[in-house]
């Protein structure tokens, strides 16, 4: 096991060191974990030789905090942490959120709202002229002009409002190198072009090969349609085969998004899941009871990255992307094995998976050489001929793995695709995960019942999901185990009525289905349905669409959902008397 990166100079000073190249500042507590981007991104360049350091959740209201490690000799890495600030400080609701995962302690509001401006302004204070890069989802999913619903106004490219040198988007590996590498050969940080999965602002693209040129911020901010015209664009190149150059004009400044990075390969990523992770928290949040995410991720093993089903409202494509970048099995291994060392470690891997757990492997022809296609999608409304699922090689995973010593359960904690579960090219897989790999519960995201909305969250049509629900169930009737599905629900989504609403509730009461993890819509930056919340058109279709804005509504429409809730009755009563439907009283409150 390695040491963790220095959080201080006496950390530094254990090191031999005097001085860092780099110096990570994070918004989320210092987690020595690949789940933790910081840490992530922190080894991969002490892999390569640079000296690195950390700087984790710092007191934006002492200047002192920012200057712990000294003077980085290359520059400032910037991240709000794993999440986007604002989505990590306040609900759906835009109430405060009590508990932050990953803080110590569960503590709230140790990161600043906007904490990548705010980092990167204090840095600037404290040491005029390093460079300053921006990283991780905050920065990934703000990287060009986008609506911001917690001031519920079209906001300029993060870069500009940070006043940094560069933004790096996506998982970062590959450009955070090529950064690191050429400001140590002596570039300047100003004339770094070309950096795929980068951001930089420039007076003038002239040296822009074939650029796509979209409307400006100044004309999104005034004009909807434009927006969406933005959108659709920025949508349709953010693919690292066939995506080009985007430029966006800013007042008098241009932002050009280079295209995305080149995935990884599978080799790629076996190497940098072997880097020397110490695996659990820094020991100065001991006292505090450590990191609470942390303890959902400490026995759970990454096997892939990417995600193809596309959803609307999930900003995993502007980070991961839509082709699927898997380990080998081999290096999974190797990883549960330092897992089973652990003397915290009680014999079960709580899960193996990614952003859908049975897309591991899954592989399409076509990604080579074209990218993932521009005018189709994967799943929806029907599963490509050309796409293949990895399914023999999860099977075979799961076998090596039970064959483990100290080994005693492996779960899928990690939600499934459901509608790559219903048909028979998926029995085997199907019947060895109930048989095995479910703790008791297994997590799908049917999100709807309402066509018309489930086409706009770009989801299966309601019937695929029945006919998984007849499946799993059967399949576990066979093997004589009483295990349930976790159904997770959206409400308030661009498209989605307050009646649509009723007949999702009536559905689950007929089925004495009571959801528990039910979401409020939150209207991410440069989302589809992000677009669709602000501009109220579908932004590839131009077409009209209902949006419920007002919490009231929403709160109405979750109380259908979650009909069970006794403290949701006063909002049923008032949603069927809006409906005039208060014959249904019986049916959904007994």
């Amino acid at each position: 096991m390695s040491d963790f990166l220095p959080m201080s100079k006496r950390e530094m000073a254990a090191r031999g060191w005097d001085e860092l190249d780099i110096i990570l500042v994070t918004g989320d507590a210092y987690v020595d974990h690949p789940s933790y981007g910081a840490a992530l991104i922190g080894r991969v360049l002490e892999n390569a030789s640079f000296r690195v350091g950390v700087i984790a959740q710092p007191d934006w209201q002492n200047p002192g905090d920012f200057k712990v490690l000294g003077r980085p000799r290359l520059f400032f890495a910037v991240t709000a942490g794993n999440l986007d600030s604002m989505v990590a400080n306040y609900t759906a609701n835009k109430k405060v959120r009590n508990i932050d995962d990953y803080s110590p302690g569960g503590r709230s509001r140790l990161r600043p709202d906007r904490a990548s401006i705010i980092y990167a302004n204090k840095l600037q204070q404290a040491y005029k002229g390093v460079p300053i890069i921006l990283g991780g989802m905050e920065a990934s999913m703000r990287r060009l002009a986008h609506y911001d619903y917690w001031s519920d106004k079209v906001r300029r490219s993060l870069l500009l409002d940070a006043k940094c040198d560069m933004l790096v988007y996506g998982m970062g590996e590959r450009q955070m190198l090529e950064i690191a590498q050429r400001l140590q050969n002596g570039e300047d940080i100003h004339s770094l072009d070309n950096v795929r999965g980068a951001v930089v602002v420039r007076k003038d693209i002239d040296a822009v090969k074939d650029p796509v040129s979209i409307p400006s911020f100044e004309d999104i901010s005034k004009d909807k349609d434009k927006f969406n015209t933005a959108f659709r664009e920025i949508y349709a190149e953010a693919d690292p085969v066939r995506g080009r150059t985007v430029v966006q004009k800013h007042g008098d400044r241009f932002v050009v998004q280079y295209p995305p990075a080149l995935a990884l390969g599978t080799e790629e990523l076996d190497k940098i899941y072997a880097l020397p992770f110490v695996r659990d928290w820094h020991p100065s949040y001991d006292k505090a009871g450590g990191v609470p995410g942390f303890d959902m991720v400490r026995n759970s093993v990454t096997s892939h990255r990417g995600c193809v089903g596309g959803c609307s409202f999930c900003s995993l494509y502007l980070h991961q992307g839509r082709m699927i970048q898997s380990r080998s099995v081999g290096s999974m291994l190797e990883e549960i094995k330092i897992i089973s060392q652990d003397k915290k470690f009680k014999g079960t891997i709580t899960d193996i998976g990614g952003p859908t757990a049975n897309m591991y492997m899954a592989k399409c022809h076509l990604w080579k050489e074209r990218g993932a296609c521009r005018e189709k999608r994967c799943l929806v409304p029907e599963i490509c001929r050309h796409f293949k699922t990895g399914y023999e090689s999860s099977l075979d995973l799961w076998k090596k793995l039970k064959a483990m010593p100290k080994v005693k359960h492996i779960f899928v904690g990690s939600g499934v695709r459901y509608d790559l579960l219903t048909d028979s090219y998926s029995d085997e897989y199907l019947n060895e995960l109930c048989a095995h790999h479910i703790s008791g519960q297994l997590k799908v995201a049917p999100e709807h019942s309402a066509p018309h909305v489930l086409d706009l969250m770009n989801k299966p049509r309601f019937n695929v999901y029945e006919k998984f629900t007849d499946r799993f169930e059967r399949v576990n009737r066979r093997l004589n185990k009483k295990q349930f599905l976790v159904n997770y629900f959206i409400v308030g989504h661009p498209g989605a009525k307050l009646e649509d609403a009723l007949q999702l509730a009536l559905y689950l009461a007929k089925k004495h289905i009571n959801p528990e993890q039910v979401q409020d819509f939150i209207p991410l930056p440069m989302t589809v349905s992000g677009a669709m919340y602000y501009t109220e058109h579908d932004p590839f279709t131009g077409k009209k669409l209902y949006v419920a804005k007002y919490p009231h509504e929403r709160m109405m429409q979750r109380a259908l959902i979650q009909y069970k809730n006794p403290q949701n009755r006063q909002y049923i009563l008032r949603a069927l008397k809006i409906l005039d439907k208060e014959g249904l009283k019986k049916a959904l409150l007994g």
